[in-house]
C-alpha cells in the first residue's frame, strides 16, 4: 500500500473531531491593557503550560513544565523582553509546597534554538540544582544520551514520568517532539502548531523524515492532544494572523488533534521533493528561501 493511501486509510479510521471543550481558558492575546506577562494554566497537578504575552514579543510562545518525582523539566525559555525565572520559580514553589517537599532538580531543555525559545536561558544559569541543556544538535543529543541522531527515539525518566524524545529536524537541526507517556501528550514545538510551520526549501526532506520519524512512534500511543509553542491561527479555518501581529484576537485554540500530524505527513508527501506553501484549517506549511551561506 502506498503511503498516501495509508495515511488517507489511517484518518478516515480516525474518530470524528467534536467540537469539544477547549484544554484551557482563554489565553493572554493581547487585547487587554492590563494583561499580564505570563499567564499560567494547569493542565493536571504536575503539567503546566506558561504562555509569554504577545505585548512582551510577537511571538507569544508557549512554555511547558512538567514534573516527576526526581525532577522537573521546563521546556523553553521563551523570547525575551521580559524575566521568565520568577514565574517558573513560583510555579515550581507551590508544586514542592503541595508535595511538602524542600526542592527539585530543574532541567532546562528546548524544543529547538531558535532565540524565540531560549532568551531566558540567562536567568537560569547560576540557579542552583539546575542543568541546562545546550542549543546544537549534538549536545542535545549527548544530554539526553540520543547515540544516533535523528534516528534513535530515547526516554527520559523524570522520576515515575517518562518522557520520550524524538528528533525531528526540518524546522531546525536541533529540534526534538516530547511525547509524555504519562498524559499522552505530544509536545510538538515549531514542528507543528496552530500557525505557519516554516521550513527552509534545502531542510524540507529532514522535516519530512522527521513528520514520518513522529508519526510512526506516536501512532499506536493514543496521543491525546498535540500541543505546540505558539497560536498565529485565528479561530477561522486557514486563516492566520498577519506576521508579528500585535494582538490575537479570536485566536484558535492551542491544542490540535492527533489528525493534524497525520494531515501534515500526508502534506509534506504529497508535494514529492518540493515544499511549497499548503494551506489547512489548522496549519500552513511555509516554505522559506534558504539563507546564503558566509
Amino acid at each position: 500500500m502506498k503511503l498516501a493511501t495509508l495515511i488517507a486509510a489511517t484518518l478516515l479510521a480516525l474518530p470524528a473531531a467534536a467540537s469539544a471543550k477547549p484544554l484551557f481558558q482563554p489565553w493572554i492575546d493581547g487585547i487587554q491593557a492590563g494583561e499580564p506577562q505570563m499567564q499560567v494554566q494547569r493542565y493536571d497537578a504536575d503539567t503546566y503550560v506558561i504562555r509569554q504575552s504577545v505585548k512582551t514579543n510577537f511571538e507569544a510562545p508557549f512554555l511547558y513544565l512538567l514534573f516527576g518525582k526526581d525532577r522537573v523539566l521546563l521546556l523553553d525559555t521563551g523570547a525575551g523582553g521580559l524575566q521568565v525565572r520568577p514565574t517558573i520559580d513560583r510555579v515550581i514553589s507551590d508544586w514542592l509546597k503541595a508535595h511538602h517537599r524542600a526542592s527539585i532538580p530543574l532541567v532546562v531543555a528546548h524544543s529547538h534554538s531558535h532565540g524565540d525559545h531560549r532568551m531566558g536561558d540567562a536567568e537560569f544559569k547560576d540557579r542552583p540544582d539546575t542543568a541546562i541543556v545546550g542549543w546544537t544538535a549534538p549536545e542535545v543529543a549527548a544530554f539526553f544520551k540520543i547515540a544516533d541522531w535523528p534516528h534513535d527515539i530515547v526516554k527520559f525518566d523524570l522520576g515515575g514520568r517518562v518522557l520520550d524524545v524524538i528528533p525531528t529536524p526540518g524546522h531546525h537541526p536541533s529540534h526534538i517532539m516530547i511525547f509524555d507517556e504519562k498524559d499522552r501528550l505530544l509536545l510538538s514545538g515549531d514542528t507543528l502548531y496552530p500557525g505557519r510551520l516554516y521550513v527552509s526549501a534545502d531542510q524540507f526532506a529532514a522535516f519530512r523524515d522527521s513528520i514520518d520519524r513522529a508519526v510512526a512512534f506516536t501512532r499506536d500511543r493514543r496521543v491525546s492532544h498535540v500541543l505546540g509553542a505558539h497560536v498565529e491561527m485565528t479561530a477561522a479555518p486557514g486563516k492566520d494572523f498577519p506576521e508579528a501581529a500585535p494582538a490575537h484576537p479570536n485566536e484558535r485554540a492551542l491544542e490540535l488533534p492527533y489528525a493534524d500530524l497525520l494531515e501534515l505527513q500526508a502534506a509534506v508527501h504529497a508535494m514529492g521533493e518540493t515544499a511549497v506553501k499548503d494551506v489547512h484549517n489548522d496549519f500552513i506549511v511555509f516554505p522559506l528561501t534558504p539563507r546564503p551561506k558566509r
